[in-house]
């Protein structure tokens, strides 16, 4: 399946159910691979930031995390099926797990918060098997005993919530060294399980407005947003000249 292009950076053309089937087909080849949710900030990153460029082009599956890419690629003529939110795809990834028995492992967050998730999730979904957590608050000279530590409890489901873009720059460097069929960063979802964030009402959600509930509830996010017109205004740009070129001489 060929991705489409969105201002340099390819999306599977996927909805949530087809994000999960792929996921599954991921997971019953071995491993290991990575799958990244990617929003507008992370594609206008990705423009001026080779490393993170890298990790999306080598990434096993990118999916649409946010209206803005999917209102971008119908802008460009290239129309994405739908978005398929990070902390959606993590949940229906858990349910798989206890269907077909994956192992799962939590990273990320302040101490405690990955082992309150961890009970969230087993009480969510009953026979989950969560074989490890870890917080996320180590570094450099701690990295190689967090992935001893995910290796050495073989999950196959690693959810990282390091936050972007730093949780898939560390899943990337590390996916061999971990050998876990499937990776992914969950950005703030540990926080949202464990009651300590919380997400956007649904109303917010279906109008995809939930960046701007964030916004609001986190106004030091505002630097992190201006991303979006900086986005809109590179779009229509190009739709525009597109548009040019096609009118009559």
């Amino acid at each position: 399946m060929s991705r489409t292009d969105v201002l340099g950076v390819g999306f599977d053309p996927v909805d949530l159910d087809g994000a999960v089937a792929r996921a599954v087909e991921l997971a019953a080849g071995g491993g290991p691979h990575l799958i990244v949710t990617a929003n507008v900030e992370m594609v206008m990153r990705a423009r001026h930031d080779a490393d993170v460029r890298d990790v999306l082009e080598r990434a096993a599956l990118v999916v649409a995390d946010g209206v803005g890419v999917v209102w971008g690629a119908r802008q460009l003529g290239r129309p994405l099926p739908a978005r398929v939110p990070g902390i959606d795809l993590a949940a229906r990834l858990c349910r798989e797990a206890v269907r077909r028995r994956w192992r799962v492992f939590l990273l990320g967050g302040r101490p405690g918060v990955a082992a309150g998730a961890a009970d969230r999730l087993r009480a969510w979904y009953p026979g989950i098997e969560v074989v490890g957590t870890r917080d996320g608050y180590f570094g450099a000279d701690a990295e190689r005993l967090a992935v001893s530590a995910i290796r050495e409890a073989g999950p196959t489901l690693l959810l990282a919530g390091l936050g972007a873009p730093r949780q898939e720059r560390w899943l990337a460097r590390h996916l061999d060294a971990l050998g876990v069929p499937i990776a992914m960063g969950i950005g703030g979802a540990l926080d949202v399980w464990t009651g300590r964030a919380r997400r956007a009402p649904r109303i917010w959600q279906t109008l995809g407005l939930e960046w701007c509930y964030r916004l609001v509830r986190e106004p030091r996010r505002f630097g992190r947003q201006l991303a979006i017109p900086h986005f809109m205004a590179i779009v229509y740009g190009i739709r525009l000249r597109t548009l040019l070129r096609a009118a009559p001489r």
